[in-house]
Formats: C-alpha cells, structure tokens, sequence
C-alpha cells in the first residue's frame, strides 16, 4: 500500500509539469492565430470543393455537346486539387506553409 502512495507522488509532479505546459500553450498567440488561420483555410477547402463539382458539371456538358475537353476547366480543376492537396496538408500541421492567399502562391 505504501508503494502506490509513493508511486502516485511521484507521478504528480509531471502531470503539474503537464499543466504548466497546458497552461503556456493556452496562453500562445501562435497556436491561437493557427487555429483562425485553420478555420479560414478549412471554409477556402470547402469552397473549392463546390468549385470542383460545379467544374465537373460543366465539362461533362461541354464534352457532351463539343466532343472535346475544354483545356481551360482542366487546368482549373488540376490547379484546385493542388490547392486542396496543399490545403488537407496545412490542416493535418504537415506543413507550416499556409496554402493561398497567404504564404504560397496559387497552384500553376
């Protein structure tokens, strides 16, 4: 019985050491400013889904009626899967570069 007391003990201080970590990171201005920035990027992600359907649509109609690929609404399309791509990666934190409009250039 008296080893668990001791046990326990000594577990306390590194889940005070936890708290105090906690602490700092409520406190961090930068993990505040990513989250905004998560936010931003995860309604520009939806958005760009919405796009990329509404695309698809269009091409389908334009092959359907031209029998040919509209080169423009495929370079669109590559172009917002880039984004996405670039997008899903800021969001997951495997990367610190934020996708377009604010530290990478748009997708080519």
């Amino acid at each position: 019985m008296n080893q668990k007391i001791s046990s326990s003990s000594q577990e306390q201080p590194s889940v005070q050491g936890d708290n105090s970590s906690l602490k700092d990171n409520m406190k961090s201005k930068s993990i505040w400013l990513r989250l905004f920035f998560m936010i931003v990027m995860a309604f520009l992600y939806s958005l760009s889904r919405v796009v990329v359907g509404a695309i698809a649509v269009v091409q389908f109609f334009w092959v359907l009626f031209t029998q040919k690929k509209n080169l423009n609404l495929m370079t669109l399309g590559q172009a917002l899967a880039t984004y996405a791509y670039q997008t899903s990666l800021y969001l997951t934190f495997n990367t610190e570069e934020r996708p377009f409009p604010f530290d990478a250039e748009w997708p080519n």
